[in-house]
């Protein structure tokens, strides 16, 4: 688990963030909406303060997926980057494809693995959650 800083940012790095600490919560999502927003078979989000939190270089644009989520991506590459909830902006969700060093974090989850992909079989031995934990 990270105990410094973690850099990261979009593909074509208009945006960038510095991250300190380790994240509170860091796993793979299997949520319809991550799927959709990352373009993946999951998407893996690290959660952290949002003090500790600094965009070094441009901000994401945010989308609301939901009533109770946006989700922040760069508006020139389209780079999935963040999500937070509407409602408390005590905290944001870093994505893991999004860091320059993935070796930086390590996922202890899976959550909303009702919605998993049928043809998906991993087998990381990480707990498994049907909805949030």
């Amino acid at each position: 688990m990270a105990k410094g800083t973690i850099k990261g940012g979009c593909l074509c790095g208009a945006v960038r963030y510095t991250a300190k600490g380790k994240p509170e919560h860091l796993g793979h999502c299997h949520c319809n909406m991550c799927r959709k927003s990352t373009g993946a078979a999951f998407g893996t989000f690290a959660g952290f303060p949002s003090a500790d939190v600094r965009f070094t270089k441009g901000k994401p644009k945010y989308f609301r997926s939901s009533k109770w989520a946006a989700r922040g991506f760069c508006a020139k590459c389209g780079g999935t980057l963040v999500y937070k909830l509407v409602k408390d902006d005590s905290k944001i969700w870093l994505s893991v494809g999004s860091m320059d060093d993935l070796g930086a974090v390590r996922p202890e989850m899976h959550i909303f693995t009702a919605e998993m992909a049928p043809w998906l079989k991993l087998a990381d031995g990480l707990p498994r959650h049907k909805g949030m934990p």
